[in-house]
């Protein structure tokens, strides 16, 4: 067999990552979405980007993403390969820890298709170390889903002192039900946790006067709830209700203002995420509206010693 040789790719060459032939089943190319470097105008870095190849022929790409302040990945965003053992490789050597998203149509385990694809990139990234961390809906609101109806039972008001919001998300994190928390929440615990969803709202390019916890008529606060946008469009950046607050349906409003306050300032389009284990939630996005467009699939390396490979951690 020829030799296997991966390397990064650079701006003169990044044309190569197209020379893998893809049947775009599953992943970006699924929904249409490009390979484009910065200097075309996309959102890409070829720094960031390794191919594999035996002799001149591509067996198998990978692109990790990150925006534009980022100095490391915090995604894998394409994975595609002809070859299993040339894409293990390409993962087990690249200089990157970020976490894999797979993203799939729904319902995809229905198009036999689809579904070896799919199993094709879970067992090669499974063999290269990593591990499945949680499998979730991805909804798209637009206009025409409608605004949903605010039951009318609590006000928001903004909250301008960060060490607040810290505190409050701190409170929140304890049963939470989110994958990502419940990692960090067991490695480091729930302050990390929480300082972790803080540093994700603050990375976030949207307005820091949008964030709103939410209240009862009595003046019990009830949770928090932050309308934003992320590198590519609008998001429901965080839905969190206090653990004593539980019980009375009270995300449910949460979503909704948040949907409302981004709708007002003209968002076409919001996008967002929910565990599958979280069937409180993804009862929520269905009354108001939100449609599933995706399943995605993430997978994480191992934290710790056992994690480094030939490369390490995360340049």
């Amino acid at each position: 067999m020829t030799d296997l040789v991966i390397r990064q790719l650079s701006e003169h060459d990044a044309p190569l990552f197209h020379a893998l032939p893809d049947a775009g089943l599953v992943g970006h190319a699924r929904f249409d979405r490009k390979y484009v470097t910065v200097a075309d105008g996309g959102t890409y870095r070829p720094e960031w980007t390794r191919v594999a190849l035996r002799g001149e022929t591509v067996v198998a790409r990978a692109a990790w993403w990150g925006g534009p302040d980022d100095a490391e990945p915090v995604a894998l965003d394409w994975f595609d390969f002809t070859d299993h053992a040339a894409a293990v490789e390409l993962l087990r050597t690249a200089p990157f820890r970020a976490d894999y998203v797979l993203l799939l149509p729904p319902g995809w385990e229905q198009e036999p298709a689809v579904a070896q694809a799919a199993r094709a990139r879970t067992d090669a990234v499974l063999a290269a170390g990593m591990t499945r961390l949680v499998d979730r809906f991805h909804y798209v609101w637009t206009p025409e889903c409608g605004v949903p109806e605010q039951p009318g039972r609590l006000t928001f008001r903004p909250e301008p002192d960060d060490a607040a919001i810290l505190a409050i998300l701190g409170c929140i994190q304890h049963g939470t039900l989110d994958a990502h928390a419940r990692r960090t929440i067991e490695a480091t615990g729930y302050e990390a946790a929480a300082q972790e969803d803080l540093d994700f709202f603050r990375w976030c390019p949207s307005p820091r006067e949008w964030w709103r916890t939410a209240w009862t008529a009595e003046g019990e606060l009830v949770g928090l709830h932050v309308p934003a946008r992320n590198h590519t469009a609008p998001i429901v950046g965080f839905i969190g209700v206090l653990p004593e607050q539980r019980g009375h349906g009270y995300a449910y409003d949460l979503l909704a203002d948040c949907t409302r306050m981004l709708a007002a300032e003209g968002a076409e389009r919001i996008v967002a995420d929910t565990d599958f284990g979280n069937r409180p939630m993804a009862a929520n996005f269905a009354k108001a509206g939100y449609p599933v467009t995706q399943e995605r699939s993430y997978f994480q390396w191992p934290k710790g010693p056992e994690a480094a490979g030939p490369a390490g951690a995360a340049a």
